[in-house]
Formats: structure tokens, C-alpha cells, sequence
């Protein structure tokens, strides 16, 4: 664990303020779930808790089926990670952190279409190879946990009505097996 410095107290309805300095270098946002962990060492760990992460099985599936039968490269993110991939180096791609053009793609609500004459956004900021083709949000219950993504590289075409349908499906499908 890395220190920080930081102290805070608890206040008496036992509420502990996380630092700003803290939720943003991590991507907290206000109303984000957290999960809270204790160790054999007395330590209290509060992660971000990915309700596609739960899914993540799935996920994989989902993409892989996706690949195999129609030849896409598939990205599955949650609101920081590459949580599956299928059809791109999993080294490339998988448990990546989004970048901040992706994370506006999620937050806009809106299925995402690449067109030619726009700037391609990359999946990752930690890669220079990959580029979102197609991404659609997740919801479930009204929320937005992620999206499913078509990626490509240098060589991207816009994508078809086929291709738009497939992510928005498999947007409904994840979204759906978490209100299960």
C-alpha cells in the first residue's frame, strides 16, 4: 500500500472523508460504490467496486463468441478498466485503463460511431494501437457501468448497420445479466 500522508478522522456517524486529491488521482466519483476489505494485519482497504468485474466470465465469453463468429475485435470496460478483449493481444489491451475520451463516451449515455473524417480515439492511454470503432453503454437499472466496444487499429472502416446492432445487443445482454 502506498502512503500518503494523509489523515482523517471519523466523524460520530462513523463517515470518513476519502481526499480529493485521492478520489481523482483514482476516479472516484461522488455516488461510486465501494468495496471495503479488512486483512489479517488490521488494515481497512476500500476498492472500487466494478459490477462488470462480476461479469467478467461472461464478458469474456461474450467477446470471444463475437471474435470467432464475426471476426471483431471486442473490448468489455467498466468505468476504468478493460475488463475482456477478444480479438486484440490481451497484453495490448486487457486491464488497461480507459482513457478520458472513453470515460466521456460512457458518461454521455449515447452509442458512440466512429465516422472517417473524425480524430480516432484510442482505447487506452498507456497503448498507441488500438482505437474504439463502436462503443455502447451498459446500463443496468438505470445506471451506467461500462460500455462494449468494437476496436481496431490504423486501418479501421466505419462500421455498418450489422456491426452497430452487434455491440448494442451485447451492451442489452451484460446489462441485463447483472439485474438477474
Amino acid at each position: 500500500m502506498k502512503a500518503t500522508g494523509i489523515v482523517r478522522r471519523i466523524d460520530d456517524l462513523g463517515r470518513v472523508v476519502i481526499p480529493k486529491e485521492i478520489r481523482r488521482t483514482m476516479r472516484i466519483r461522488e455516488g461510486d460504490p465501494l468495496e471495503i476489505f479488512t486483512d489479517h494485519e488490521g488494515e481497512v482497504i476500500f476498492k472500487k467496486y466494478s459490477p462488470i468485474g462480476e461479469l467478467s466470465g461472461i464478458a469474456l465469453q461474450y467477446s470471444d463468441a463475437l471474435n470467432k463468429t464475426c471476426g471483431l475485435a471486442i473490448a468489455v470496460i467498466d468505468r476504468d478498466i478493460v475488463v475482456a478483449c477478444a480479438g486484440a493481444p490481451k497484453k495490448d489491451v486487457l486491464e488497461h485503463r480507459i482513457s478520458t475520451e472513453i470515460e466521456n463516451i460512457i458518461d454521455s449515455r449515447q452509442l458512440y460511431v466512429w465516422q472517417s473524417n473524425e480524430p480516432k480515439i484510442l482505447i487506452s492511454d498507456k497503448q498507441d494501437k488500438y482505437y474504439v470503432q463502436v462503443a455502447m453503454p451498459i446500463f443496468t437499472e438505470g445506471d451506467v457501468i461500462g460500455a462494449v466496444a468494437i476496436i481496431g487499429n490504423d486501418t479501421m472502416i466505419v462500421a455498418g448497420d450489422t456491426e452497430i446492432k452487434l455491440i448494442q445487443t451485447a451492451s442489452a445482454f451484460l446489462g441485463k445479466q447483472l439485474e438477474a
